[in-house]
């Protein structure tokens, strides 16, 4: 058959397989490297295929419904002559049956290494590309990457990088290197072909062999047909412009305002006043009265002035005849704290869907429902359920949970941290978190954005949208309900392999995602690439007080996937110049409990300076002032010859020695563009996470403990990876 008679096959049979042969044809067209064979129709054309061939060959049997013809045993390998070929043939007729519709001779390919492509549709992302170790062995180990299509060039190399046994690739056991030309084009073939052929649903080319001379050759393959998926229906995307202005009102009107403490009505209503909101502030309750002592309106109506955002929590099946009274008022933007919608059984979805459709003809964008609110410090605005004012800053985040949102929130407030705004997204009836990566993207104040999210409304704009925002700032993400999500079933390897959360785990390395496992790793990167210039490589010098704590560190270090270089002789040179005879003369750099603040400051600086050193982290010498402290506190009890004022003196002295530390750590990035992370021996009710200092570009971080330092700084260089591919 040609291409088109190919095509129309697949387009014309449902969901019956192609034939390996057929199967095979088309993806030669697309650049894939099959074996050569030929299709016999009896034993004795399959004689004469064998011969023309050369000994020894491989013979299978041939048909659509034959789909894994090892298990059945339809394939039989190194057929040394004439006899053997027959002998195969009599058995796969005797297997196969009805089902038979031919015979494949091939060439025996000698290689040791096998690997697995492939193809299936995601329904939130469509084609999605497979790569791994093959051969008997790709169910057993799952030794597989997958990427979404359309793949670049650059995205098929990282495939081949990231297997476990990426090894194999290489020279092995005698075998050359594998032809990575070639595998790339493998991959890029599937990629067109997903996205020029709707019609496939699934490619299996397995195994994908890479011969002793390190050629790469398909020697079987499998391509499924399916039904086009229909095309859904995904929200219409709301304009950045208008997520802007959800951040910025100039009035609200609380609707369902409430006198009663405790109650949503009251706790947005105080919160956002407490928290120094200077805009117009209506309340609204068909009680009237005076709230807060604040003059309470009946209606919407009544309200004298303009409004920009109307906040409402009154009970969910009463929402929907606020949208002609919203339309008619002109307020155009709703925060709908109501819960009772999608979220609660099926007539809540049933509403919920009523409401996002009379809001748009409406010309009302709702914001929820079932969310905590919203708040953007850089305007003193916290319309939100918790009293939580964080500071204003670059880290914008949006949370499909509410509670985690501002347990965020409130540990940023905790720990310096600053933050550009605040959304909690709830059931996304109108806004969704795609919405919202469009309107961070282009938002000056927004440098660092953080997602958590549990599910997405529409995979492919997510993925796009997070892949272009991506290259100009960093998303931080956090999935939540990963570990419920089932293997597909599917013919091929390639779908039974393929899950929800692998596929997910691909759009995030393609788009460029920081992805994190744990809630508090979100702010950990908040803080550090809010404060940090980015690392430009992955070696990494440690500066410690003490030697454990300097090995784990390192330990972490190469675990996380970045280097500990060892220092070289002009290094360890300069350093005895400047610690005693005793210091560890290794990276980790043991200062081996130097009080003297200098001493870690001019050791950090030769390492900056050091080209073979990419970032520093250092340990213990925030915190001292601590146990500082506490001595001077077990002076006192013991030695009354010591006075409150002396001992006083000392506290100070320490203070502003650390003071002084955390300055000189943050002109030294800027002087040299290298990040430092620190971690403080101990802390304190003051101790925070970023410090901030007075004119320097950036700001010094010091983490609780070396996991939260090593894991950031790994994540910086992933993203920086990314830029940079």
């Amino acid at each position: 058959m040609n291409i088109e008679e190919l095509l129309d096959k697949i387009r014309t049979s449902g969901n019956k397989a192609l034939t390996e042969s057929e199967s095979k044809q088309l993806l030669k067209a697309y650049g894939v490297p099959v074996i050569s064979e030929t299709v016999a129709f009896s034993e004795d054309e399959a004689v004469e295929a064998a011969r023309k061939t050369g000994f020894p060959v491989v013979l299978k049997g041939l048909g659509a419904t034959l789909l894994h013809k090892t298990e059945r045993g339809l394939v039989h390998l190194n057929l040394a002559d004439v006899e053997a070929v027959k002998n195969a043939a009599f058995l796969i007729a005797q297997e196969a049956g009805d089902e038979l519709e031919g015979l494949l001779v091939q060439p025996q390919v000698q290689g040791k290494r096998e690997f697995v492509a492939g193809l299936f549709r995601d329904e939130q992302f469509g084609p999605v590309i497979m790569f791994g170790i093959g051969g008997v062995f790709t169910e057993a180990l799952s030794d597989v990457v997958f990427r979404v299509a359309p793949l670049t060039e650059s995205d098929a190399a990282e495939m081949l990088d990231e297997i476990k046994a990426k090894s194999l690739l290489g020279e092995f056991r005698g075998e050359k290197a594998a032809d990575r030309d070639k595998l790339i084009k493998t991959l890029m073939g599937l990629s067109r072909t997903g996205m020029e052929i709707p019609e496939i649903s699934e490619i299996d080319i397995n195994p994908l062999v890479v011969t002793s001379g390190g050629d790469v050759v398909a020697v079987d393959a499998l391509i499924v047909p399916g039904k086009i998926q229909a095309e859904k229906k995904y929200h219409p995307p709301v304009a950045p412009t208008v997520i802007r202005e959800l951040f910025y009102p100039k009035s609200i009107a609380f609707v369902g305002a409430s006198g009663a403490i405790g109650k949503w009505g009251h706790l947005l209503v105080v919160n956002t006043i407490s928290g120094g909101y200077k805009g117009e502030i209506y309340l609204v309750n068909p009680k009237g009265g005076t709230i807060a002592g604040r003059h309470v309106y009946k209606s919407v109506s009544e309200i004298p002035g303009d409004v920009d955002l109307g906040v409402v929590t009154i009970p969910a099946k009463m929402v929907l005849d606020l949208i002609p009274q919203f339309k008619e008022k002109g307020i155009k933007n709703m925060l709908l704290i109501t819960s009772g919608f999608g979220e609660s059984d099926s007539a809540g979805k049933a509403l919920e869907e009523k409401l996002a459709m009379e809001a748009r003809k409406a010309g009302i964008v709702i914001l929820g429902p079932n969310t905590m609110g919203i708040c953007n410090p850089h305007r003193e605005f916290f319309c939100i359920g918790t009293s939580v004012n964080p500071m204003a800053g670059s880290t914008a985040i949006v949370s499909q949970s509410g509670n985690l949102g501002v347990q965020l929130l409130a540990f940023a407030e905790e720990q310096a941290i600053g933050i550009r705004g605040f959304c909690g997204s709830g059931n996304e009836a109108m806004v969704t978190v795609e919405d919202f990566i469009d309107g961070l993207e282009i938002d000056p104040l927004t440098k660092i954005i953080i997602l958590y999210i549990e599910s997405v409304k529409d995979g492919r704009r997510f993925f796009e949208g997070a892949r272009r925002t991506g290259k100009k700032k960093p998303i931080v993400l956090l999935k939540g309900g990963q570990s419920g999500a089932g293997n597909r079933a599917a013919s091929s390897h390639t779908g039974a392999l393929s899950s929800d959360s692998r596929v997910f785990d691909a759009v995030c390395k393609q788009a460029g995602i920081v992805k994190v496992e744990r809630s508090m790793e979100l702010l950990d990167l908040a803080a550090a690439f809010s404060s940090l210039p980015l690392p430009k490589g992955n070696r990494v010098a440690i500066v410690t007080l003490g030697g454990g704590w300097g090995v784990i560190t390192a330990d972490m270090c190469i675990r996380e996937g970045l280097e500990v270089p060892d220092l070289p002789d002009d290094m360890l040179e300069r350093m005895d110049k400047i610690l005693p005879a005793y210091w560890s003369r290794s990276n980790p750099a043991d200062i081996v409990g130097e009080s003297d603040n200098t001493i870690p400051l001019t050791v950090m600086e030769e390492f900056l300076k050091w080209d073979g050193c990419d970032a520093v982290i250092n340990l213990g010498i925030l915190g001292m002032k601590i146990f500082g402290k506490r001595l001077g506190e077990s002076v006192r009890r013991a030695d009354p010859s010591y006075s409150d004022e002396f001992l006083s003196e000392g506290g100070k002295l320490l203070d502003s020695l650390e003071e002084d530390y955390i300055a000189r750590v943050a002109h030294m990035m800027e002087k040299y563009k290298k990040p430092i992370l620190g971690v403080s021996l101990l802390e304190d009710e003051k101790h925070h996470t970023v410090y901030n200092v007075e004119n320097c570009a950036f700001k010094s971080v010091f983490y609780a403990n070396p996991e939260r330092a090593v894991k950031a700084l790994s994540k910086m260089y992933e993203y920086f990876r990314f830029l940079n591919r």
